[in-house]
């Protein structure tokens, strides 16, 4: 039996997502009491297959944050939101992305192992993600890597990465370190801006026909191909967005095609991520993105936050991230964008006065 921290409330677990509350009040009572604040386990969380699951298991954690978040509960209360009336995805309330500026955002009362933070501009006050278990976030990109792309020991992994690199703190220099050991291929690696070894290389992938999948910033890619233009079909160029004011912002068409004749490919992969997620969504061209199936897009009116958009039409994203169990799943942040009928979505800019972000944020 786990003693739920609700004055007077026990719980008794079992294996389904509905429980038992035992009231052990002056009144005892019995009642049926939908995702309690009980925590999924990854196992749940990696296994989902269908809407249905995400749903309870997107209550069940909502359920646990909103009881064991302080900065979520709050934000909860002051909209004075009824926990127990939140009986289905569309009910639940988004935190700003911005708390992650101002705030701990922390649902689990262990000891924090990593913080990943935001690049954003000099002089900005970045966001901070404060990570118990980094284990959630490595079995998110990895299984998700998997649904996407397949095994990674099947590819050589070449990151230029060099703005990330240069900074501690980055999500996403954790994950290409992590894909770049576990491809187990000698000749995978970072690049800071020595182009003339990565060109070197891209020609012996392609000499060698290994599969090769580039990751890059959006000015690094750019600026390599500006010196060394190589026609390379075969090779997976994923670009996950930030110009980090080295160059100028350009709409994602001209910049993919860019990138498309400069390394010889028919599309531009994307991955669409953040310091404040600990899940990715990824897009094999024209900018549209999945997401694997423990993550979901919702849009949102422009002008009133609580009011959510049908598919289809342009809104601020908002992210159910069910990875994020031990700080917040559920985020509004300051992208615009559009979900389509299938689940896929796409972003089209960002609200006016939001920082520049080193995520896929490019304007389309």
């Amino acid at each position: 039996m786990q003693i739920c921290k609700c004055v007077n409330v026990q719980i008794i677990e079992d294996k389904t997502f509905a429980h038992l509350l035992i009231c052990t009040s002056t009144h005892l009572h019995i009642k049926n009491y939908l995702c309690t604040m009980i925590s999924p386990d990854k196992q749940q969380v990696f296994s989902i297959s269908n809407e249905q699951q995400f749903a309870e298991i997107a209550l069940q954690v909502f359920r646990f944050q909103a009881q064991n978040c302080e900065v979520y509960r709050e934000f909860i209360t002051n909209l004075k939101v009824d926990i127990d009336a939140v009986d289905s995805i569309d009910k639940i309330p988004f935190l700003p992305i911005s708390f992650f500026k101002s705030h701990d955002v922390l649902s689990s009362l262990d000891k924090v192992k990593v913080t990943f933070t935001s690049s954003g501009t000099t002089g900005a006050i970045n966001s901070r993600h404060l990570v118990t278990d980094v284990s959630w976030y490595e079995e998110s990109f990895r299984h998700a890597f998997d649904l996407f792309y397949g095994d990674i020991r099947n590819y050589c992994v070449l990151a230029l990465l060099p703005s990330y690199l240069e900074r501690e703190g980055s999500s996403l220099i954790y994950m290409a370190e992590d894909l770049v050991k576990r491809s187990e291929n000698p000749d995978s690696g970072f690049y800071l801006y020595n182009h003339d070894d990565l060109f070197a290389q891209l020609k012996n992938q392609q000499q060698v026909k290994k599969p090769t999948l580039l990751i890059g910033v959006t000015f690094a890619l750019l600026d390599f191909v500006e010196q060394y233009p190589i026609d390379f079909p075969e090779l997976v160029v994923m670009e996950t967005g930030g110009m980090k004011g080295r160059r100028k912002e350009m709409i994602r068409e001209e910049l993919h095609q860019t990138l498309c004749k400069g390394f010889g490919v028919s599309a531009i992969h994307s991955e669409y991520g953040m310091t404040e997620l600990l899940s990715q969504a990824y897009s094999n061209g024209d900018g549209i993105f999945a997401c694997p199936p423990w993550m979901k897009i919702i849009t949102r009116d422009t002008n009133d936050p609580m009011t959510l958009l049908d598919n289809d039409k342009t809104g601020g994203i908002n992210v159910i991230d069910l990875a994020n169990v031990n700080s917040c799943s559920f985020i509004a942040t300051q992208d615009l964008g559009k979900v389509y009928h299938d689940g896929s979505f796409e972003v089209l800019g960002r609200f006016d006065n939001s920082d520049i972000r080193g995520c896929n944020l490019l304007i389309a």
